[in-house]
């Protein structure tokens, strides 16, 4: 079992940066592949962004291609997502998600879930 806390989100203009940081409970975090997810007001949650447990591979819903890296450090059992270029449209609640199995970009592909941070980025 692992237990997933989101911090580092804010309140930034349109054009600026986050680094958002996802912490881990739990000795075999690198076991997990991570995923971020985010929902906006009176929207469904969805896919940003994942890692797998290797690092050999990540993948971006394409809205934020370019803009979005995700990456890990497993010996600090943290995933990350640096948010470069915000845009109005990028004001969310962001999540983030870990499963043994491998992830994915469904939200039935992750066990667990952090309570979320709010990203508010204004125009």
């Amino acid at each position: 079992q692992v237990q997933l806390v989101e911090s580092g989100g804010g309140l930034v203009q349109a054009g600026g940066s986050l680094r958002l940081s996802c912490a881990a409970s739990g000795r075999t975090f690198s076991s997990y592949a991570m995923g971020w997810f985010r929902q906006a007001p009176g929207k469904e949650r969805e896919f940003v962004a994942r890692i797998s447990r290797s690092i050999d591979s990540s993948d971006y819903t394409d809205s934020v291609k370019g803009r979005f890296t995700i990456s890990r450090d497993d010996a600090k059992n943290t995933v990350y997502l640096q948010m470069n270029s915000l845009k109005a449209e990028d004001t969310a609640v962001y999540y983030c998600a870990a499963d043994v199995h491998g992830g994915g970009r469904q939200l039935y592909g992750y066990e667990y879930w952090g309570p979320g941070t709010q990203v508010t980025v204004s125009s």
